[in-house]
């Protein structure tokens, strides 16, 4: 979206296939009853300059509401708050030179420029350096099992150096502390927004056009075909979609561009949105440390959304991470419903079952790609080997986390080259 906006406003020609009824992907809402918020969980940062400014342009950042958050932990079956300093040196789990590694660990982090130099370093390895082999093995592998499974072994150090880098983006530019954000309304507010002003800027939005394949013409044209058996010709297009997708839509790349998308390996998510009638306890996340627990977090949003705009009720995200091969995606919601729930009901005792008001799940086979050792030299070019192909995605994010920030920046610098290839 990011990009048909700019390639419209430099006098540009633009189409945009979604597969979906709606935009956003990742970043898409839906409706839990008569409430309707994001899918997926999602947070702006003061820091997230790139958000903020793709906001102001859409003239929502005057809707943005700020909230100073509080963080949890849950550790060996009870709930503990890591929100302050003082809260983190009363941490029990831990022994005051655990902590002392920990906080050396995340500090030393945060000042860490060379992000290069990480990527040929396994993230366990480099953890266990800094922090010592009992916080490693009770706080950082749980936590690493937990968002990439048993990949964390073949992960790079700078898995953790991107996540430590975003939190304290803000306190590298000066702010006291760090605020989280949204707009009000959520993601379906920014997208009416946003679809609005490509229409206006001329951007032909095709909704419902699942693409199946895109190919080079003799006559220099790439023709887009869509599922439905539609085609349209275009100069240059832009595939967005995950490696292992652009790779199957693009036969005529040549082999060593096939194997570069086909091989870069992604992270799915199976993510639980529940409404419910009452609070958990307040914290916007809480980080499971304990091992067999079917989620890897709990995120209560209403810690950071009033209330008032969900209904009054409580919505909380129970995410769990996986393989994006893994058969488990396939599993029924019920499936899902019955575990997630037996554990949050034992978590959070004063939670009972006739106060789950909704319970919805979303399944994702691509959402975040794995930053394995050495993986920026094993990533594909934005320009193909087919003039007029150009692949722009969310794995050539390569020194930051995946979040909107980020895809709105990747977005904007690859904007330059793609302006060179259409003059």
């Amino acid at each position: 979206m990011t990009l048909a906006h700019r390639l419209a406003q430099h006098g540009q020609d633009v189409t945009l296939f979604e597969r979906a009824d709606h935009l956003g992907g990742l970043a898409s809402a839906w409706s839990l009853g008569d409430v309707v918020w994001d899918r997926h969980y999602h947070v702006t940062l003061l820091s997230d300059s790139h958000t903020r400014s793709l906001l102001a342009e859409l003239g929502l950042e005057h809707e943005m509401r700020w909230v100073e958050t509080k963080t949890g932990f849950y550790t060996d079956g009870r709930l503990h708050s890591m929100s302050s300093s003082l809260e983190f040196l009363r941490f029990p789990p831990l022994g005051l030179i655990s902590k002392a590694r920990l906080a050396a660990t995340i500090l030393y982090a945060s000042r860490v420029k060379n992000w290069r130099r990480l990527e040929n370093i396994p993230v366990a390895d480099w953890l266990r350096r800094w922090s010592g082999k009992k916080t490693f093995d009770k706080i950082w592998l749980p936590l690493l099992r937990s968002k990439l499974g048993e990949s964390y072994r073949e992960t790079s150090a700078t898995f953790i150096w991107a996540t430590i880098a975003r939190m304290y983006a803000a306190r590298r530019t000066g702010l006291k502390k760090e605020m989280f954000g949204y707009v009000s309304g959520g993601y379906a507010r920014v997208l009416e927004v946003f679809h609005k002003q490509l229409v206006e800027e001329g951007v032909r939005v095709e909704l419902g056009a699942e693409v199946s394949k895109i190919s080079s013409q003799s006559a220099g044209e790439i023709v887009v075909e869509t599922a439905d058996g539609e085609s349209s010709s275009f100069d240059q297009t832009v595939v967005t979609l995950a490696p292992p997708i652009a790779a199957r839509l693009c036969p005529d790349l040549n082999d060593e561009e096939q194997t570069r998308l086909a091989g870069t390996q992604y992270q799915g998510i199976v993510c639980a949105s529940v409404l419910l009638k009452k609070p958990l306890a307040g914290y916007y996340v809480t980080n499971l440390t304990d091992e067999g627990l079917p989620f890897t977090a709990v995120i209560e949003m209403t810690a950071l959304v009033n209330p008032s705009e969900l209904g009054g009720h409580t919505l909380i995200y129970l995410p769990k991470y996986l393989a994006s091969d893994d058969p488990a995606l396939e599993e029924p919601d019920a499936s899902w419903q019955n575990r997630f729930m037996d554990t949050l009901f034992r978590m959070y005792p004063h939670v009972e079952r006739e106060d789950l008001v909704s319970f919805q799940v979303s399944r994702e086979r691509f959402v975040y790609p794995l930053p394995t050792l050495g993986y920026s030299s094993r990533l594909p070019a934005q320009r193909t080997s087919v003039p007029g192909i150009h692949i722009v995605n969310s794995a050539q994010i390569v020194n930051g986390t995946l979040n909107v920030n980020e895809t709105v920046s990747l977005a904007e610098r690859a904007l330059s080259k793609l302006l060179k290839d259409t003059t």
